[in-house]
């Protein structure tokens, strides 16, 4: 509700009320049912979906510290997509496919990594090699701002992670994609969950580790790609969010995944609520909110004196 009725121009709470009810002047009911109303229903679906990828990301590699944003998977999607904007295209549907394929691509250099002997078992490391791979891509999607103008134009507001002026066609062009990632999730959770127990554990009660683990490699790139087409990298959403539900569930994924549910969505709406009203009447990206949100809660995860266990 608070998305719907407050943003960082003149149509205020009382007057986005009334255009909620079909009264007040025309240009209340445009701003509310137009604008606000699509980009609540983006913050809704990629709140979900970073969430979920972040509980899944840290279940899979058994790191609380595994993020989209952190370990390079956001970056492996934007760079994606700026690059095919370099190229000439700009068809929703095909941004949308290739930021999953740079999404995927980012997915397997992470579980790449976590599989390097003595680096995936050290939360710290893994996060700093994610890094350095984030940064690379990121100098890279920067090149491509500095040689092109026409995509530096396109992309610029796009790339620090924004829900403004996204439209409905936005979300409904996405939302297959999404949906085949949600009916494989549901298909596979309880066999993931057995990977906390360990590979011999999942392996004798009949599970296929290494199966199991690229299956949820293809949902995180389906999730975090779309999410990534149609508001650009937003960082932290997938740390903060499996941070607080396992806080509140406990370590059990199934409980963590359905507590996610919420947690993102309202993650993402408050931070985009408050970037609306911080510099009004202009508007702050969202991502910018969720990196200062969420560089403390890494800050606290790494000076604790035992990181948790997954």
């Amino acid at each position: 509700m608070a998305s719907l009725v407050v943003g960082a121009g003149e149509i205020g709470p009382m007057l986005s009320f009334q255009a909620l009810l079909g009264l007040g002047n025309e240009e209340a009911r445009f701003v509310v049912w137009d604008l606000r109303l699509p980009r609540t229903l983006v913050g809704l679906v990629v709140g979900v979906a970073l969430g979920v990828s972040g509980t899944l990301l840290q279940s899979i590699t058994r790191n609380p510290l595994a993020e989209p944003g952190l370990l390079g998977v956001s970056a492996g999607a934007a760079f994606a997509v700026a690059l095919m904007l370099l190229l000439g295209g700009s068809l929703l549907e095909l941004r949308i496919g290739v930021a999953q394929l740079g999404a995927l691509f980012g997915c397997l250099c992470v579980l790449g990594v976590s599989r390097i002997r003595g680096l995936g078992a050290d939360p710290v490391r893994l996060v700093l090699a994610g890094a350095a791979f984030s940064g690379l891509l990121g100098a890279m999607t920067s090149l491509i701002l500095i040689t092109d103008r026409r995509a530096a134009d396109e992309i610029r507001f796009w790339v620090v992670g924004s829900l403004s002026g996204r439209r409905l066609d936005d979300l409904l062009a996405v939302l297959p994609s999404m949906a085949l990632a949600a009916l494989v999730l549901v298909m596979v959770v309880r066999p993931l969950a057995s990977l906390a127990l360990g590979e011999r554990a999942s392996a004798g009660l009949g599970h296929h580790p290494g199966r199991l683990r690229l299956l949820a490699i293809l949902i995180v790139a389906l999730l975090v790609g779309g999410a990534t087409a149609i508001a650009g990298p937003i960082a932290f959403v997938g740390l903060v969010v499996p941070f607080i539900a396992r806080a509140i569930a406990g370590p059990e994924l199934r409980r963590t995944l359905w507590l996610c549910l919420p947690l993102g969505p309202l993650l993402v709406l408050t931070a985009d609520v408050i970037s609306r009203r911080l510099v009004a009447p202009s508007e702050m990206p969202l991502g910018v909110l969720t990196a200062l949100c969420g560089a403390p809660v890494l800050i606290s995860v790494v000076r604790a004196r035992r990181l948790p266990s997954l």
